[in-house]
Formats: structure tokens, sequence, C-alpha cells
């Protein structure tokens, strides 16, 4: 189980990120479940993990335009579990998205310092 908190009324946890040559940093990163990607870091934390260029990616934001942005290979650690996942560069504080949760449960406690739990869903 993943377990966080809600603080200024976002879903916040902790997570590894693993970039090239052994680099790695803990990050606290905010539930957006408007995301369908994995996960998305802004520039200045893809060039300290030195993380590996992928391709390029296409969004759609919430106002309906456009946006190209380069997307990166990493490793997280996520449920006590090394996972590969792309992530996506964007000018914002980190986000996980409902392609990292796939598969999981997730709880709030939408209040100040409420609980955030993330729960592997057992397979039907």
């Amino acid at each position: 189980m993943i377990k966080g908190e809600v603080q200024a009324r976002e879903g916040r946890i902790r997570l590894i990120v693993r970039g090239s040559r052994g680099r790695e940093q803990e990050i606290e990163a905010v539930i957006d479940t408007g995301y369908n990607a994995s996960l998305c870091l802004p520039p200045t934390l893809v060039a300290a993990l030195g993380l590996r260029w992928k391709s390029f990616g296409r969004g759609i934001l919430a106002d309906g335009s456009e946006c190209l942005f380069d997307e990166y290979v990493a490793n997280v650690v996520w449920d006590g579990k090394e996972r590969r996942v792309l992530v996506d560069e964007a000018d914002t504080d980190p986000l996980i998205g409902m392609a990292l949760l796939s598969g999981y449960e997730l709880r709030m406690e939408v209040r100040p310092r409420g609980k955030v739990a993330i729960k592997r869903l057992r397979p039907k």
C-alpha cells in the first residue's frame, strides 16, 4: 500500500524516481485524476536524473488546447517494486496520472492533512 496526505486540497504521495547511471531522487507528487499518462516531471528534475529521451508526445490540456512535450524513460518504486514508466516533461509540479494508478484503488480524505491510500486491487 502507498500512503500519502492531502495538502491544499491535493492528494500527494512520495516516491523514488530512478534515472540513468544510478541517479535517483525521492519526490513528492500530486495525484491528478485528469492526467491519463503515468508521471509528469519538470525539466530541472528530468535533467538532474539524467533521464533517457524516448520520443515526443502530444496532449490536450484542460482548456482544450494541444501541446507537444518530450517523453523520457525512468524507473519508479511503486508499491515496493521497481516499475519502468514513460515520463512527460512539463513545467509543473510532479504529477501522478491514471496510467500509474491502473489496477489500484485510490482513497482520499479530502480535508486538511487527510489520509491518502493507494491499494492494489485483487484480480477478478
